[in-house]
């Protein structure tokens, strides 16, 4: 059991010196990175919906050629 007198602050968790918010460039790099990712996304959805709409169509030929031996 704790006993504390009602002329004492409880405890507070202040920040300690080695919590320090991230620095711009970190900040920068991560956001590049989610742009990065967000149009790679993008770019492979559309490319599959284009797939899908060419075989919803009937069409027998919608994968692309892969060029190789």
């Amino acid at each position: 059991m704790l006993d504390q007198s009602p002329h004492e602050e409880p405890d507070i968790e202040r920040p300690s010196e080695g919590r320090r918010s991230p620095s711009p460039a970190t900040l920068l790099i991560a956001f590049l990175v989610m742009i990065g990712l967000g149009y790679f996304l993008t770019a492979k959805l559309r490319e599959m919906s284009r797939i899908q709409d060419c075989v919803m169509s009937g069409r027998t030929n919608c994968a692309p050629v892969s060029g190789g031996k």
